[in-house]
Formats: C-alpha cells, structure tokens, sequence
C-alpha cells in the first residue's frame, strides 16, 4: 500500500511540476498581446494546437512545444526500424541494449525536431501582432530567435524527461499522462466557450 501511495505522489508531483511550467513565458515576449491574438485565434487551427498543449501556446510558455516532438521522433524512428536492417538489428537481436541505443536516437531526433519547431515559432511569432496592432515580441532579431529555441528545446527535453520519471517511479505511462493533463486543464475553458456559443 505504502509503495502504491508513493508512486501517485510521485506521479501528481511531476504533473505539478509540468503544470507550473505552463505558465512560465519565453523571454521578449508581450504575453497581452500573444494573448489578444489567441482570443481572435479561439477557433482555429491555432486554438486547437493550444487545447493539446494544455495553454502552452496561448502564453508561449517554456514547454510550448509540448511533448509532441518526441511523439514525432517515436514516430519517425519506428518508421526507420521497419526500411533500416541496422535499426531493425538493434530492436530485435540485441534486447535491451538495442532498446536503449534507439531510444537515445529518439531523444537526438527530439532535440534535432524541437529545434527546428522553435526556430519555426520564433520566426513565425515575430511578424504577428495582436488585432490592436501591437507586436507580439519586444525586440525581434537573431537574439530573440536564438533564446527562444534554447528555451523551448530545453522545455521540451525536461518534459521528456518528467514523462520518463513518471513512467518510471509513479503509474502509468507518463508521456500518455502529460498529454493527457494538457487536455483535462483546457476542459474548463473549452466546456465554458462551448456554454456561451449555446446560449
């Protein structure tokens, strides 16, 4: 009982963990501004990439990018392992060890994707504004750019890691809860836009 107890304390420790990150912004952002935009944004493409990221996006918090570039690495290299004889090798003759070498190909493959996807956000951030006009980052450039990749790729790179923690010493599979409490915590909101469409 005592072992069942720890592991939901671990498990509730490090979705906290995860859920105080969310509100953490990336730095030379005007979070009224990214705010004003994601309000006119409620009902598209963006509002929903923002739903699976548990707000994330909405603040451009430090964990932005979600887990989703590991899920796309995952992905990929399972891809790989089915056109590759030496990944194939790897996950079927040398057991364990082959599971440890591909899932660091899937953690150099996370950081190589979160780069890209920040450097992408950075960017794509920089020409918006909120609909009063207001710029939505401080002072655009190559800084900006180069502090918000390092800041989301090591977002991303910490909630893999609390989703191997959870995975590991509390219950369930943590990558699975992280997504999963990114949703529950949009439910409010959605629920309370869906009432006031209704009415």
């Amino acid at each position: 009982m005592s072992e069942l107890k720890s592991k939901f304390l671990w498990t509730f420790l490090l979705l906290a963990i995860y859920r105080i990150g969310v509100h953490l912004p990336v730095p030379g952002v005007d979070g009224n501004a990214l705010a004003d935009f994601f309000a006119n944004a409620q009902n598209t493409l963006f509002g929903l990439f923002d739903m699976f990221s548990g707000g994330c996006l909405k603040n451009l918090s430090i964990f932005a990018l979600g887990i989703m570039p590991y899920i796309s690495a995952s992905i990929i290299i399972q891809l790989l392992t089915v056109v590759s004889p030496e990944l194939k090798r790897l996950s079927k003759e040398d057991g364990a060890a082959g599971r440890k070498k591909i899932t660091q190909y899937t953690r150099y493959g996370t950081v190589l994707i979160s780069v890209v996807q920040g450097l992408g956000i950075a960017v794509g951030i920089e020409s918006m504004s909120s609909p009063t006009g207001a710029p939505i980052v401080f002072m655009p450039g190559w800084a900006f750019r180069f502090i918000t990749v390092l800041t989301l790729t090591a977002g991303t790179i910490f909630v893999m890691w609390l989703g191997e923690k959870i995975t590991e010493r509390g219950i369930g599979n943590g990558i699975s809860l992280i997504i999963c409490s990114g949703i529950i915590a949009g439910l409010p909101s959605g629920i309370g836009q869906s009432y006031l469409c209704l009415t």
